[in-house]
């Protein structure tokens, strides 16, 4: 009785001149505070405003100063707003399941987060803005999102891929595109547009399945090879394809693949979107309204989305990723130069060298070389030991952290990959696979010697 005084009296007071206990206190204070900022809202509830799909090209061209803007100050002043009554620096996280309606027979801008969320709209719609597209989509998993476009095809249609290409998308096309969608598959050099041409030929002929998407990896994964974009994008589109490129290895920093003539960007949002190995998302980036209208119902009928925790996250992640990437990306070209002079390689990997056999096409297409690199020793065992006896490189699989990544692709990311098909394509056993960080590149370059002089020994020491 005593404490419902006080508080009752702390109530009436505002909160002033408290004397019961702390926890009475406590909870006084509280809703004092609550009653307080509970003032600054506005009477009528208002909408949520937000880009609409579609809308951000022209809603660009009209605002003048904003279209000149480098990509860097965008990555931090987001195209859209949410009204927030307390204009948060941060954008707010709606994490939420649903949303309350304005009545029985009335939706709001939202209603269920699988549907819709205003946080993941945020992420979407500066992604959107950033690579030039129409629409943008989130989704829970870079392979989410290319599992999405694959329902693009209907059966009895076909999907062309590339040769050398991501290992989770070869197992999708190997087992799950013909197995269970019935799609056909057919892999072509990319880097030959020629091949690219004559497969779309060969599916345009009477009795063929036609080709209906082109699935493009520039520079791929693992072995950096180089495709041009623009070309096979309109060798494509004279044959009635859809283009999408996993953008992943470059992201809208470097390359944006929607001015080269694709109507689809895929960019893994756990690589250097978020940029710090603690989200796994996927963003797909359309052009043409259809088109981005049926990537949205497949989104939101199937619920692979997204979540708002995530979402916030990359949101978070996209204003630094440009810092992230030039020096990630000067990092990578320091370790190339260093690994093209040692005796133990064989080969380098790096688009970004001059002696790349694309470099001229990559540079046509892109502005830097990237940070993701790998080479080949010619010796398994040396591989391997390289790879172990690094201190600052995390064995792992993915790339695009903050933290230097190295892996031997065969035995991780690429293990699904059949081991005759990779024979086949030219992806060897011993190739090892960098992605350079942001660490001192004076202490990238001393792990890696003393990793090679350690296993130079280990191999030496194991022929005699």
């Amino acid at each position: 009785e005593k404490k419902a005084t006080v508080q009752n009296a702390s109530m009436a007071s505002g909160g002033a001149n408290v004397t019961g206990t702390r926890s009475t206190r406590s909870l006084a204070h509280r809703f004092s505070l609550c009653r307080r900022h509970a003032r600054t809202f506005p009477a009528k509830k208002k909408k949520l405003m937000f880009t609409t799909r579609g809308d951000l090209r022209a809603r660009s061209a009209q605002e003048g100063d904003k279209v000149s803007r480098s990509i860097q100050t965008r990555l931090v002043h987001m195209t859209d707003k949410l009204d927030d009554p307390f204009d948060s620096v941060a954008p707010p996280i709606y994490q939420t399941a649903t949303f309350n309606q304005p009545g029985a027979t009335d939706f709001g801008p939202y209603d269920y987060s699988r549907s819709g969320n205003p946080t993941r709209t945020l992420l979407e719609n500066q992604m959107a803005d950033i690579e030039n597209a129409d629409g943008a989509f989130a989704f829970a998993s870079g392979m989410a999102a290319i599992a999405t476009v694959m329902r693009l095809v209907k059966p009895g249609e076909s999907v062309l891929a590339g040769n050398d290409i991501y290992g989770g998308t070869q197992r999708f096309l190997g087992k799950i595109a013909p197995n269970k969608q019935g799609l056909h598959v057919r892999h072509v050099d990319m880097t030959k547009v020629d091949e690219v041409r004559a497969a779309l030929e060969e599916g345009a002929a009477e009795g063929n399945a036609p080709v209906k998407l082109v699935l493009i990896e520039s520079p791929t994964n693992p072995r950096l090879e180089v495709c041009d974009i623009a070309a096979i994008s309109a060798v494509a589109k004279e044959h009635g394809a859809v283009v999408c490129v996993d953008n992943s290895i470059m992201a809208p920093i470097f390359q944006r693949p929607i001015d080269l003539g694709a109507d689809i960007s895929m960019t893994s949002a756990t690589k250097f979107i978020a940029g710090h190995s603690d989200v796994t998302g996927g963003i797909l980036s359309v052009v043409g309204k259809d088109l981005c209208d049926e990537i949205y119902f497949h989104q939101n009928a199937e619920g692979n989305m997204m979540s708002p925790f995530e979402c916030w996250l990359a949101l978070r992640g996209l204003k630094t990723m440009a810092l992230r990437m030039e020096k990630q990306a000067e990092n990578a070209a320091r370790i190339a130069a260093f690994l093209e002079a040692h005796p133990m390689v064989k080969r380098v990997n790096y688009a970004g060298l001059a002696s790349h056999p694309n470099s001229a096409l990559h540079a046509s297409q892109a502005s830097s070389g990237g940070s993701i690199i790998s080479f080949e020793t010619g010796s398994v065992e040396a591989s391997r030991r390289i790879v172990e006896d690094t201190k600052l490189f995390k064995i792992t699989v993915s790339f695009g952290s903050v933290t230097s990544l190295i892996s031997m692709p065969c035995y991780m990311s690429h293990a699904s990959v059949p081991a005759e098909i990779r024979r086949e394509r030219g992806l060897v056993d011993d190739l090892v696979r960098i992605s350079a960080g942001i660490e001192s590149i004076e202490d990238l370059i001393g792990d890696l010697e003393q990793a090679f002089a350690g296993a130079e020994k280990a191999v030496a020491a194991g022929a005699q």
